[in-house]
């Protein structure tokens, strides 16, 4: 990310104040996070020698609930884009209407670079680091870029030894055998497929006759493609970093999804693409699923679809959406579209917290439900209002952000006015 992807986040935050009810206190408390963390841990490698890791927690804000938000492993991680990140969260939290608010932490490390024991000494001591401002009712962690349920288990079971006791609810994103949530780990793409499912509802489509292209093929890509393939959508193209395929007729997704997994690489039926040729294809949906600022103003005028569901955090840049609004192409948000890892997140705390576990049908049910809500509440807001979803949803966040902000008053509670 950029060093101005803080400040281009907070612009998302002025533009949709306008359609917002909130008093300009709320918005004004949400322009800089609540706290922000710069810590430095020592870290014993394999060699012997000793390395200092720079590490970064975020708690942006947490007037409706404990911060809520994963922690990457990345040798880019910034002060500025954990924050963004973790404003970002507050609003997707917002967005799904679940009570937490927005955290985000990161460490500067390359952990392909890492032997299993060196990330395990990694993820140890960044959870020593930042063990006195996180917890289950303060903040709580999940996985995010680079790190895994893995990686949860080891920070859960240092913060336990910290705490004196077992501390399943200080993170989210963990082995089912030690507290997760069974479903967690297609939740992002099973939350964006049942929004699609709603929109094609209230379109009146025929899922067997709208052709779908997913640019992404990781874990969010591939799912969302199984579930969307099973559910008689037309998938037909995907790609990865390297490669892709093309089919007008659909793929064979099952098939495409063993290849990636067994030999990392996409390949199979169907004419070899690029990505940038991906984003041109004339489909209905297009899913971003990989990086951020995938679509720039350089290639936005190439997109033909009519949908874009942003899986991704960020794919569109401020630039780019702006033209492809203009050009009416529905967007769902990034804040929206993948807002289904953080709601099985919630799920997996409350049960955590509760001390009892859902099954499968339980929390599929619940996402569904949940995830059918919120898209109709937004997409409500949006057609009442005659903005874009994305606009909308911000709206619509800082609304219930600005209930519980002004619950203890305003200026004009204060002078009577």
């Amino acid at each position: 990310m950029s060093d101005n992807v803080f400040t281009n986040a907070i612009k998302r935050l002025d533009s949709s104040a306008e359609y917002s009810r909130a008093h300009a206190e709320t918005v004004n408390r949400l322009r800089q996070p609540k706290q922000c963390i710069e810590v430095g841990f020592p870290v014993r490698m394999d060699d012997g020698s000793e390395q200092v890791f720079t590490g970064y927690r975020c708690l942006y804000d947490d007037t409706r609930g404990a911060g809520k938000g994963g922690i990457r492993f990345h040798p880019d991680v910034s002060r500025e884009e954990v924050m963004a990140l973790a404003f970002w969260m507050t609003i997707k939290c917002a967005v799904a209407n679940i009570p937490f608010g927005g955290g985000k932490g990161g460490v500067i490390v390359n952990p392909k670079e890492l032997s299993k024991a060196e990330l395990e000494r990694v993820s140890r001591g960044f959870m020593r680091a930042i063990s006195g401002v996180v917890g289950p009712d303060t903040d709580v962690p999940a996985p995010d870029v680079y790190t895994n349920a893995t990686v949860m288990a080891w920070m859960m079971d240092e913060y336990s030894a910290i705490a004196g006791k077992r501390s399943p609810a200080v993170i989210t994103g963990k082995p089912v055998s030690m507290g997760g949530s069974v479903g967690r780990d297609d939740a992002t793409a099973r939350g964006g497929f049942y929004q699609i499912r709603e929109l094609a509802q209230i379109k009146g489509w025929n899922p067997s006759q709208i052709t779908v292209a997913i640019h992404g093929f990781g874990n969010a890509g591939q799912l969302f493609a199984k579930l969307a393939n099973e559910d008689g959508f037309k998938v037909v193209a995907v790609c990865d970093s390297r490669t892709g395929l093309y089919n007008p007729e659909g793929l064979d997704v099952a098939s495409i999804m063993e290849t990636k997994n067994s030999t990392g690489k996409v390949s199979g039926q169907g004419k070899e693409i690029s990505g940038a040729e991906l984003l041109a294809l004339d489909v209905d949906i297009l899913v971003p699923a990989a990086l951020e600022n995938t679509i720039t103003t350089d290639n936005q005028g190439d997109v033909k679809a009519g949908v874009i569901l942003e899986l991704a955090n960020g794919p569109l840049t401020n630039e780019a959406d702006a033209a492809i609004r203009d050009r009416g192409v529905i967007v769902i948000p990034d804040v929206l579209a993948n807002s289904g890892g953080v709601t099985v997140s919630y799920f997996e705390w409350t049960q955590n917290k509760a001390g009892f576990a859902w099954t499968l049908d339980e929390v599929h049910e619940r996402l569904q439900k949940k995830m059918a809500e919120e898209f109709r509440s937004i997409w409500a807001f949006a057609n009442e209002k005659s903005i874009d979803m994305r606009t909308a949803a911000y709206a619509l966040a800082l609304d219930r952000l600005a209930d519980a902000h002004e619950a203890t008053g305003t200026a004009e509670f204060f002078t009577n006015t």
